[in-house]
């Protein structure tokens, strides 16, 4: 560490140190958590994906009668009836489509979490626009059929909505002052 002799009448100037340096920026906290939301979907909906793929040669419903028992579900049961009603919906084609459409979105929510988790302010604007884009779907669906875990999503979203447009207000407001 250098040590400085101050004459009588000199001002005492600024001095930049390794250690001002070394001073972390302080990240905000909502944001961090918001971009690891999204990473965690962008892992998620790319395994499904990947999933999708998997089945793409495979029939479908032999592979549901062959996983029930393993699951511990009984294979003349409700929920095996509507699976393979649902699954005789769904060919090659359709599987493929599924699997490009779980791709895309997982690659839109990595962007939006690395963007996020680094700042950036175009990242704050995206995550807006797609939360706000997706509240009419979740609001269709949630009046459709009720369930907690719809419920749980459309707070969430909202809660990201919330906090996304009170920190760019509070950021514009600081750009203003400046």
């Amino acid at each position: 560490m250098q040590t400085k002799v101050i004459q009588p009448g000199t001002a005492l100037a600024p001095t930049s140190t390794k250690a001002d340096a070394t001073v972390k920026h302080s990240r905000d906290r909502g944001l961090l958590l918001i971009g690891l939301f999204k990473l965690g979907k962008a892992l998620f909906f790319f395994a499904i994906g990947a999933g999708a793929l998997q089945f793409l040669h495979k029939d479908l419903g032999e592979t549901i009668l062959r996983l029930a028992p393993k699951l511990h579900v009984d294979a003349e049961g409700k929920l095996v009836e509507l699976l393979m009603s649902k699954v005789d919906l769904i060919d090659h084609h359709r599987l493929r489509q599924i699997s490009m459409g779980t791709f895309a979105y997982s690659a839109l929510a990595l962007v939006e979490g690395v963007g996020l988790m680094m700042e950036q302010s175009w990242a704050e604007y995206l995550t807006l626009g797609l939360t706000i884009s997706f509240l009419p779907w979740e609001l269709f669906e949630l009046a459709r059929d009720a369930n907690w875990f719809r419920v749980g999503l459309l707070l969430i979203n909202l809660l990201v909505l919330g906090y996304l447009l009170w920190l760019l207000k509070r950021k514009r407001r600081a750009h203003e002052s400046a």
